[in-house]
């Protein structure tokens, strides 16, 4: 009976002893949370995409709180109604940024780029990528095996079955960000959104020279330059035998898509062109006439 007592009391006094072990170091290393990182996480949206740079919205939160001033902070999917609200909570002044979408750069359907070859191995673009150049001439463009739109939580991408390419939603899309780091092609890239969701851009990542590229893909861009001679704002530069439009510079005047030689210039949620018909002459009037 005194050995059960004593077995008792020992492992008594050893739980005593260890628990306030345990509280003293949990004094000792407690970490004192600012109250406003809870204020902040409040009003985020919660997607938890990662879109802003940092591991999830409280991440996120904790950045805003711990720093001076929001000008390098934004979250793409609450936009700038809700970094009005987080600089509303912790007194700060928001710097609002224009919206943004993601644009597909490359336009290498089945109908202008002909495949070389066939593909058997798992259906990720990133593995492709990292076992061969392609199963067409061109070793740049879109693999189509739709790890942007694995990586899309907000169903803003999906594939289309005729081109074989990502679609982008423009009123789905937040700018998150997540399809254009996943995209191993880089051919996935975050543009400004302007009014009536209007833009211009190059349609190609092809670094070829114009022959080789023009070979691989019938609408890819072969670096002539002629763009590059029309655009009035400078938005324009050619570098590795590929243009590319500034989405600031770019006025969106569309001279630049009716140069271009190959189609590789996108002009896109404009309205129709006004066909041109040529007046006749009065000479030719005349004749007519008589």
């Amino acid at each position: 009976m005194n050995t059960i007592v004593i077995t008792i009391l020992s492992l008594s006094l050893i739980g005593s002893l260890a628990a306030i072990i345990l509280y003293f170091v949990a004094q000792k290393f407690k970490v004192i949370e600012d109250p406003r990182i809870d204020q902040v996480d409040e009003v985020l949206p919660g997607a938890n995409c990662g879109g802003c740079g940092f591991p999830g919205c409280r991440g996120f939160a904790e950045a805003c709180v711990n720093s001076e001033e929001l000008a390098d902070l934004f979250c793409p999917v609450g936009g700038n109604d809700c970094m009005s609200d987080v600089a509303s909570v912790l007194g700060k002044d928001a710097v609002s940024k224009d919206p943004e979408v993601a644009v597909i750069r490359c336009s290498g359907s089945p109908e202008h780029r002909s495949q070389t070859n066939f593909y058997d191995g798992a259906v990720s673009c990133t593995v492709a990528h990292n076992l061969y150049a392609g199963d067409t001439g061109c070793q740049y463009g879109c693999f189509g095996c739709g790890d942007c739109v694995v990586v899309c939580d907000f169903d803003a991408i999906y594939m289309n079955e005729e081109t074989k390419l990502p679609v982008v939603i423009d009123d789905a899309c937040t700018a998150c960000n997540a399809c254009v780091e996943e995209c191993p092609r880089d051919i996935i890239e975050l543009r400004r959104k302007n009014k009536k969701d209007r833009k211009i851009f190059v349609s190609c990542v092809s670094m070829d020279k114009g022959g080789i590229a023009k070979k691989a893909c019938s609408v890819a861009c072969i670096g002539c330059k002629a763009c590059l001679k029309v655009c009035p704002h400078d938005a324009i530069t050619v570098e590795n035998f590929l243009a590319y439009i500034d989405p600031v510079a770019c006025k969106l005047c569309r001279k630049c898509v009716v140069v271009c030689p190959t189609d590789s210039i996108l002009e896109i949620n404009f309205p129709a062109r006004k066909i041109k018909v040529e007046k006749e002459n009065s000479a030719e009037e005349a004749v007519i006439k008589k």
